[in-house]
């Protein structure tokens, strides 16, 4: 007969998740053991292998479920009506309040994506390929004179935007909604400064 799916399952899969997440970005992911994860989460390591065969599991699923959701997120975002440098700002602005307490979930991206096969490794690289060309026809339509015909340019600035969205977390782990609000003002001013002068 086969096992039914306990009530509290989801719960459990995140609580997992979350707990790994944070033992993967302080200890990293090679360091990190079984037995450790289940000391973080409060549970059996028994009862971790009943949701994941493995600790490689745990990273694809962590990995997994973050940037799909940061993706379906930024990509989600209403533009309609709005002019080209409001959508940019919205767009950032949007990117820096998904990126907010997920700071482990974001530093296992930067270490340990290469941990995954190639053919995982390859899916997490479409989510983030489609967060760039979303931000990158933000910021083409802002200066289309500058980067239609230039697409490396565009590429190079779209990859400087993300640059500055994704170090944030370094420097300010914990940055509440204010904070976010005036670095995304920040890094919208000077790139909208920025990109229409470049030749």
């Amino acid at each position: 007969m086969a096992r039914t799916i306990a009530k509290d399952h989801s719960e459990k899969r995140q609580q997992i998740l979350s707990s790994a997440a944070k033992v993967f970005a302080e200890q990293g992911f090679d360091r990190a053991s079984m037995t450790v994860l289940a000391r973080e989460c409060g549970i059996s390591k028994a009862n971790i292998y009943h949701y994941y065969d493995s600790k490689d599991a745990i990273l694809f699923d962590i990995l997994d479920t973050y940037l799909s959701e940061l993706r379906d997120r930024i990509l989600g975002v209403d533009l309609d009506g709005l002019s080209p440098d409001d959508r940019l700002r919205l767009v950032v602005q949007e990117v820096l309040n998904a990126y907010q307490g997920a700071d482990h979930e974001h530093k296992v991206q930067i270490d340990a994506l290469s941990a995954l096969p190639e053919d995982q490794q390859a899916r997490m690289r479409a989510y983030q390929r489609d967060m760039v060309r979303f931000m990158g026809e933000c910021l083409r339509d802002v200066a289309p004179e500058v980067f239609t015909p230039d697409p490396a340019k565009l590429r190079g600035a779209t990859m400087s935007v993300f640059g500055m969205l994704n170090w944030y977390f370094m420097w300010n782990a914990g940055a509440g909604s204010k904070e976010r609000q005036d670095y995304a003002r920040l890094v919208c001013d000077m790139t909208l400064n920025g990109v229409r002068g470049l030749t």
